[in-house]
């Protein structure tokens, strides 16, 4: 697999920033059930919602095929050179870290580069991430309807030919069934700091 590994100083900082003014976030409905646990939850819109993908096994699928049990979702994509897997797999060790507290979690990796990361190439990213982790695709309709519930931003860097970059936002989502979007996780949150807090939501959700 190819990858590029130069970043542009306008892709390289909007990676770093997350794009935090693009996204003002809330947790959906039970505010007071989960008030002990929110850690970036602030003044905003809904986030997340229904959503069909296509895993990496190439099955169709939608929001209530994946979160099955509370789930860290990112959007990033496998051609990244740094930000991505740096983020899926500290999403995969939290994932451990919650197993050992008795807390089933999921991993999702959406990619927001379909052109180039088809089922078969997701697989191969998230097999090596995570053996829990789910990878998901799609057309580029399907891909910008799911970005655009969970407000995040991407945008293809013109030029590198087939080494392209894509900006993007770096926030990983909690979502729960059931209950949706509930916080999410700026990049510098660890996998202990990022267990804890699904724990306490896990825990309030049961």
């Amino acid at each position: 697999m190819n990858k590029a590994y130069v970043w542009s100083a306008v892709g390289l900082v909007a990676l770093m920033i997350g794009v935090p003014t693009y996204l003002t976030l809330t947790a959906n409905d039970g505010e007071d059930q989960f008030a002990q646990c929110s850690q970036g939850a602030v003044a905003g819109g809904d986030i997340g919602g229904p959503f069909e993908l296509v895993s990496e096994t190439g099955a169709t699928v939608t929001e209530k095929d994946v979160i099955t049990e509370p789930t860290l979702v990112y959007f990033g994509y496998t051609y990244c050179p740094d930000v991505c897997p740096l983020d899926a797999a500290r999403n995969a060790e939290a994932v451990d870290v919650l197993k050992e507290q008795g807390v089933d979690a999921t991993p999702v990796f959406i990619t927001i580069d379909p052109e180039r990361d088809t089922p078969e190439i997701l697989a191969e990213f998230t097999d090596v991430m995570h053996p829990k982790m789910v990878g998901l695709t799609g057309s580029a309709g399907q891909v910008k309807a799911a970005s655009q519930a969970y407000r995040t931003f991407y945008k293809k860097q013109p030029g590198g030919g087939e080494d392209y970059l894509v900006d993007h936002s770096t926030f990983t989502y909690l979502v729960l069934p059931e209950k949706g979007f509930v916080d999410f996780f700026r990049r510098d949150a660890t996998p202990d700091q990022m267990a804890e807090t699904v724990a306490c939501y896990a825990n309030a959700a049961s």
